[in-house]
């Protein structure tokens, strides 16, 4: 239930960002499908963290079926970024140098989309951390119980979509 509720705030977001159709929370993730675009997608919220937040951080796994995507991972960050410096995620060890802007980053390409996502799969946690706009270093970090799970649901909830 806890979970739930920080998941709340996402509704928070732009129009174009909310979820049509719940799949299921499981554990500290969720999963959603939106009939419209059509597109379905793994999400959770990033754990409560220290310092300011210029936005509200959580972390997917998307798919867009008819445009032949799927799995791929993408961060919304809790602060601005510091342009040229990099954002580095954090996997039991496995570290991948993420693409960024703004206050977003994402995998650079649809191999290392495969290798985060697979890594999410079997480890408890994640930590994306990264130089802030005003050159501080930062940190978000997330459970990853029930990743696995919601990103299965996800993919079948687009599975009729191809």
């Amino acid at each position: 239930m806890k979970r739930l509720l920080l998941l709340l705030p996402l509704l928070a977001l732009p129009s174009s960002a909310l979820a049509r159709d719940s799949l299921g929370m499981f554990g500290a993730w969720g999963a959603f499908r939106d009939a419209a675009v059509p597109r379905c997608y793994a999400i959770a919220m990033a754990e409560p963290g220290r310092g300011p937040r210029a936005f509200t951080p959580y972390a997917d796994v998307g798919s867009w079926p008819k445009r032949g995507m799927r799995g791929q991972f993408h961060m919304r960050l809790s602060r601005h970024l510091e342009a040229g410096r990099p954002v580095v995620l954090n996997i039991n060890g496995q570290k991948w140098r993420l693409a960024s802007g703004g206050g977003d980053a994402w995998a650079p390409s649809r191999r290392e989309d495969a290798a985060i996502t697979a890594a999410m799969r079997s480890a408890s946690g994640m930590v994306v951390s990264a130089h802030g706009a005003d050159g501080h270093v930062f940190s978000d970090s997330y459970v990853l119980d029930g990743a696995a799970t919601a990103m299965d649901a996800a993919l079948l909830g687009c599975a009729s979509d191809r």
